[in-house]
């Protein structure tokens, strides 16, 4: 039986900044059944991708290479001529010195069908990044984009050094930190003046991008003072004066942090998009999933008898969440608690239950169990029927304290809390590596699950550079019985109050 043909996307990643993938590339990645990925293309695009992907790292640094390129060629035929969907992502954009020509080439040559995804060329990112624009009506309209890799001293350089010197406003010399000197001397002798700014952007647009200004006679030696080396773009040109006025990227509070986000991969959004906006890299780490009941019999049981119950708190977006999905799957609706008073425990919750056009009676100051207690105290009378869907793991405090009061108090399984799918062999290397800047935690079995997940005797050690972020006071308590370090606690214990009080932390620090 002949095997049908597969396809290869050559797609470019973009400069190192998830968010600049475009959304074709995205869904590349997303049906690929091969993923070949390179060391430019950020590792978090793997979470995009199907469960069961082959996926292949062909990365090459100037010192070290895990393919060559003509293993690299041949990898993408024989994986197509298999019959797979191959995506191979790749730093930039494939065609603007990423050899995405040779590649297709080979392809052609064995009758393979491919596609050209075009990704954002770090030529034009990176200095963006950086507040230098490359082009400027006050200063250039023109721009050249030259490979840094030939040697500038060669005789039979590809290079017109004598036209592209003088012959464009801005120069964007892309992998040339090894031939930085001979760069700058080529320009300096064909015309350019010595005092022309010069801008050296390290791993532009991620967090650890680092940028260093001088001119073409300085710039050599700036570098080597300051241990600057690849990968990194040189911009040469006037523009760079721009860039005292037009940083932003570097400027913003969380600039430089990589910071790991433990909630479900269902609710970790918020709190990565609050940490990307202030100039964060979150890394999503799944330690818990949200699971179904192993058994719907009580919680059925109670909504269909929802209108017996004087009080229903809810103690999170979950219970919310599947309280009502469960309603619907019963045939009933909100005329139901037409007569019940709710309870919401945060902003987040009630705001799940506006959605559903209902209204709150009660939401405390603060969102501890002790807190709700307080503030419930006359409004929940002795006899009162209340019922409490929430996780299999909550805490028992607050039943108690409301049986106490003398209400009767029915707790029932809206969802399972159980361990997480986040790859911990790369977290724990990137811990190793020092790659983290914060761990957050949202909860209690966040923390557990990523102790567990984690599985590491030492991991005291291993974090002991990291900044530990917690929600709030219970979730600190079960850090710190587990052996880790808490660093910053939210005053308000919503997401919001975490990035706020990881936000203080930094801004705190670079003020000091």
């Amino acid at each position: 039986m002949k095997m049908t043909k597969g396809i290869v996307y050559l797609v470019g990643a973009g400069p190192g900044d998830p968010g600049l993938i475009t959304v074709k590339g995205l869904e590349c990645i997303r049906k690929a059944d091969v993923l070949v990925y390179d060391r430019l293309a950020s590792p978090r695009f793997l979470a995009y991708a199907r469960p069961d992907v082959e996926i292949i790292y062909v990365g090459k640094s100037p010192d070290r290479h895990a393919m060559s390129q003509e293993d690299i060629n041949q990898l993408l035929v024989d994986k197509a001529k298999e019959g797979k969907v191959v995506t191979r992502l790749k730093g930039g954009d494939p065609f603007v010195f990423g050899r995405g020509g040779e590649e297709a080439e080979l392809l052609v040559e064995n009758n393979l069908p491919f596609e050209v995804v075009p990704g954002i060329t770090s030529a034009i990112s990176v200095p963006a990044y950086a507040g230098i624009p490359v082009t400027h009506r006050g200063y250039t309209s023109t721009l050249a984009i030259v490979t840094g890799n030939e040697d500038p001293n060669k005789d039979d350089s590809s290079i017109a050094w004598d036209k592209i010197a003088t012959g464009a406003g801005t120069l964007i010399f892309l992998m040339g930190m090894a031939n930085l000197p001979a760069i700058c001397t080529r320009l300096m002798e064909f015309g350019r003046s010595t005092e022309t700014p010069v801008a050296l952007i390290r791993w532009g647009t991620r967090p650890e991008q680092r940028t260093l200004i001088g001119t073409l006679e300085n710039i050599h030696q700036r570098a080597l003072e300051a241990n600057f080396k690849n990968p990194a773009v040189i911009v040469v040109g006037e523009v760079v004066k721009l860039r005292e006025k037009l940083a932003w990227f570097e400027n913003r509070p969380m600039f430089g942090k990589r910071v790991i986000v433990t909630r479900s991969r269902e609710q970790a959004s918020v709190l990565s998009s609050a940490i990307e906006a202030l100039g964060g890299e979150p890394w999503e780490f799944p330690t818990i999933q949200i699971a179904e009941p192993e058994d719907f019999t009580m919680l059925d049981s109670a909504i269909t008898d929802v209108r017996s119950y004087r009080w229903v708190i809810f103690t999170s977006v979950n219970g919310v969440q599947r309280f009502f999905e469960r309603m619907r799957n019963n045939k009933k609706d909100i005329r139901d608690l037409s007569d019940v008073r709710l309870c919401a425990i945060g902003p987040k919750t009630r705001e799940e239950l506006e959605k559903r056009g209902l209204m709150v009676d009660y939401v405390p100051g603060e969102y501890r169990a002790e807190e709700i207690v307080a503030g419930l105290r006359g409004k929940v009378m002795p006899g009162d029927r209340v019922l409490l869907p929430r996780a299999d793991i909550a805490r028992k405090l607050l039943p108690k304290a409301l049986e106490e009061m003398g209400a009767l108090v029915h707790e029932v399984v809206a969802y399972r809390t159980v361990l997480g799918d986040g790859n911990a062999k790369a977290i724990r290397e990137s811990l190793a590596n020092g790659d983290i800047s914060v761990v957050t935690f949202t909860s209690s079995s966040t923390v557990q699950n990523f102790v567990k997940l984690i599985a590491e005797e030492d991991l005291p050690r291993l974090m002991e550079k990291v900044v530990v972020a917690s929600i709030g006071p219970i979730t600190s308590d079960t850090a710190r019985k587990l052996g880790l370090r808490v660093d910053v606690e939210a005053k308000e214990y919503t997401i919001g109050g975490l990035v706020q009080a990881i936000t203080e932390h930094f801004t705190g620090q670079k003020d000091s």
